[in-house]
């Protein structure tokens, strides 16, 4: 602002850049903090992340931007045509002589614009096939383990784990988050694409069944579940999902994209598992109905077998009928086998006869070729018949051999006999001066037994022969028979 005012004016004089900057701390000590209602119109994203855009209402426009890092923490994405509240503070622009509002939190005008943006992104999800009934799954009978999305520390998470205990206890595993807040819609996303992404057989228990519980509230409260992230997340899901958000009368887009809605928490908890009791009744009910069924089948069984068996004769009787008509077969087979060879042999030997008695005739020369071959097969028969038989007889024949007491002969021993044939085995029923045959190995002789049967002595032998010396004669002399001697 210069010194001195121009001669005739008592005004200041002010730069562009005095007078905007004066106009700068004016707005922003005046306006510091305001809330503003209008609708959105000339939406753009920059590429350096900040939002620009301008609120206007049926008689004024206000130019507005969102910086970067504020934008990310919005609970919503603002769009053109939506009506929104917009908390911020008032500032101008020098470089454009504009004034405008920097944007540090929004938030939708009145319910009816909620309902307005819930049902439009409700038609657009659709559209994308979040919301077919093809893509819902069924819940497990019984999970063995049940992941729970909600907040760690409200009364939910106690309802769910009361009404598990109750009706049937099992795992629960929990995955703590915002249920409500700017952060909220990001953690529920996260968690269920955590828990979908759990491996079976690891560490940590992959679940069998979610649940994605919140208790009453407001239409923003419960904007969370509304958003696209937190939807798309349960519309991907590979778990089957329940969605228990709010109370019965609060529907939200979790709702239509998991695979069952329950209307309160504990609802949820009550899906999810069987009432134990109630199992173990209907077990117990089932097994007394299954034994009564199969005590009733196995009478009526029985009674149509003693029925049947009635007109059946009896078993003992049968077989012995048969064995006898066995046995009367079997005589008459045996029978029939003689009687048959019989007539073959007595057959064959007539048309043996008959060929030879009978001229060579052509006729007959064909049937005695016919019987050759049977005459030549039986011949081959024969020659076999008597070959195995030689050889049984020659093997037979060389047994007795090595078992005949002739081998024994030739070893030097001797058989004695007595005049009927009979063998000589003792010695005591031998007498003395009997007559014996003595077969040798290559011959035999008769000898005259002397003695009295008992075995020799040598001593005896010896004095015999000397006395038969000394009682030998001597030869006549020359001179006593009066012919003299030649020598």
């Amino acid at each position: 602002m210069s010194d001195s005012p121009p001669p005739g004016s008592n005004l200041p004089e002010y730069t562009v850049s005095e007078i905007s900057a004066a106009l700068k701390r004016t707005v922003e000590s005046e306006y510091g903090r305001v809330r503003v209602r209008g609708e959105i119109s000339g939406f753009k994203r920059a590429a350096s992340g900040h939002l620009y855009f301008t609120l206007k209402d049926e008689d004024a426009v206000l130019d507005s931007v969102c910086w970067k890092g504020t934008a990310a923490r919005l609970s919503l994405d603002p769009e053109d045509g939506m009506e929104v509240i917009c908390e911020g503070r008032l500032t101008t622009y020098g470089g454009r002589s504009k004034y405008q509002i920097v944007v540090e939190a929004v938030e939708l005008a009145g319910e009816g614009a909620l309902l307005k943006l819930l049902e439009e992104r409700r038609k657009k999800l659709a559209a994308e096939g979040l919301f077919d009934a093809d893509r819902k799954q069924e819940l497990p009978f019984l999970p063995q383990v049940i992941g729970v999305v909600t907040s760690p520390t409200g009364a939910v998470i106690r309802d769910i784990l009361h009404r598990l205990a109750d009706r049937f206890p099992r795992r629960v595993l929990l995955w703590p988050v915002a249920v409500q807040g700017e952060a909220a819609a990001a953690q529920v996303a996260a968690a269920i694409a955590g828990f979908d992404a759990i491996a079976t057989g690891g560490k940590v228990p992959r679940p069998d069944l979610l649940i994605v519980a919140r208790g009453g509230g407001s239409l923003e409260d419960l904007m969370a579940f509304n958003e696209e992230a937190p939807v798309r997340a349960a519309a991907a899901c590979t778990i089957p999902l329940i969605s228990a958000v709010g109370h019965e009368t609060d529907v939200t887009l979790m709702d239509h994209a998991a695979d069952v809605r329950a209307p309160t928490p504990t609802a949820a908890a009550e899906m999810a598992v069987p009432v134990r009791a109630e199992l173990m009744a209907g077990v117990l009910d089932n097994a007394r109905r299954m034994v009564t069924a199969m005590g009733r089948g196995l009478e009526n069984r029985r009674e149509r077998v003693a029925g049947l068996a009635r007109g059946l004769p009896e078993p003992k009787r049968l077989l012995e009928h048969t064995a006898q008509r066995l046995d009367d077969r079997a005589e008459r087979l045996s029978l029939a086998l003689t009687a048959r060879l019989s007539h073959g042999w007595a057959e064959l030997d007539r048309l043996s006869a008959g060929l030879r008695a009978r001229t060579l005739s052509e006729s007959m020369l064909r049937r005695r070729e016919g019987l050759g071959g049977l005459g030549q097969r039986l011949g081959l028969a024969l020659v076999r018949h008597q070959d195995a038989a030689g050889a049984r007889l020659q093997q037979a024949s060389r047994v007795l051999e090595s078992c005949s007491y002739r081998n024994v002969l030739a070893r030097g021993f001797a058989v004695v006999r007595d005049q009927a044939g009979l063998p000589l085995t003792r010695a005591a029923a031998v007498a003395s001066g009997q007559t014996v045959e003595i077969e040798f190995h290559d011959a035999r002789r008769e000898a005259v037994m002397d003695g009295e049967g008992a075995a020799p002595n040598p001593q005896k032998k010896t004095q015999k022969k000397a006395q038969k010396k000394k009682t030998k004669k001597p030869p006549p002399s020359s001179g006593d028979d009066g012919q003299g001697s030649l020598l």
